[in-house]
Formats: C-alpha cells, structure tokens, sequence
C-alpha cells in the first residue's frame, strides 16, 4: 500500500552554519564590530543579542540572509518579544520549529478528512502518516496540503509505493 509520511525538520547544522557566518560578519562589518551582538544556538533556541533596536533589526536581516543562503526556511523560526538584558542591551529568543505540534496535526487531518480524498491518515507522535491505494491519491493529498497555506515548514518524506 503506497505511503508517505508528513514532517517539519529543520536541519540544525546548517542552522550552525547560517550562525558561524553571521558570527563572523559582525566581527568584520564596521557598524557591529566592538558591539554587544552576538547570536549563539544552544539546542532548538537561537538568542540574539544586540545594543539598541536599531542593531537587532540588523541581526534579523543577517539571520534571514543567511538561512536562505543555507536553504533553511524563514518559518520554521518562532521570534520572540525582545526583552532588556544587562548592560542597556536587547535579548531576544527564537524557537526553531521541530515536528509538527498536535493542534497542527489535528487541523490538517481534519481538513484532508473533510476533502473526501481516499487516503488514510494518522498522527504519529511528530509526524503525520499517510496512506492510500493509489499514488495518485497520495499525490493529490500532498497538493491539497500545500494549498492549505500553513505556516509552518512542512516535507513530505518516505514517499512508498
């Protein structure tokens, strides 16, 4: 029976690699160097930190550069509000989007359900499961998905005939 499976994965070493150059541009630009920016990684949280909202937003255009340079998607970052750090510096957190949550699950299960398309499809700790007779319907599905406008990075992965 053909299958496939739904995820959201961000590749976290090129999640490094965007930071190590964002690293190391703020050490050669002449508007960052000798600042308090800084960006660093510590499991799925990305923290920023920067002098005044002016650098922040700096270090967003930089992050952002950088992560389409590494084929990383924008979305499957979550910004958090800044917040004041020590120092008269700006701190702020980021998510990094890993798997899909269960109300995320739900909705699209519920929404391929409601189409009337032929496949079977099961939610799976952080991933969804789909299933079907017949590829075609498996190919359709991953297009009724799509169109969906979901904002948040979905793969279709496990593709099985």
């Amino acid at each position: 029976m053909p299958s496939f499976d739904v995820v959201s994965k961000t590749d976290l070493m090129e999640v490094d690699n965007a930071v190590n150059g964002i690293q190391r541009e703020i050490k050669q630009r002449f508007d960052l160097a000798g600042t308090k920016c800084a960006i660093d990684r510590t499991d799925n949280t990305l923290t920023m930190t920067a002098d005044d909202t002016m650098k922040m937003g700096q270090l967003h255009e930089l992050l952002r550069k950088y992560l389409a340079r590494r084929s990383v998607d924008h979305r499957a970052l979550d910004f958090k509000t800044p917040q004041n750090a020590a120092g008269d510096s700006i701190r702020q957190a980021i998510d990094i989007k890993q798997g899909i949550d269960a109300d995320l699950g739900r909705k699209i299960s519920k929404a391929v359900k409601a189409s009337k398309l032929k496949v079977q499809i099961a939610i799976q700790g952080i991933e969804l499961h789909v299933s079907a007779k017949q590829r075609d319907d498996l190919q359709a599905t991953i297009e009724f998905i799509k169109e969906m406008d979901i904002e948040h990075p979905l793969q279709y992965v496990n593709f099985r005939d």
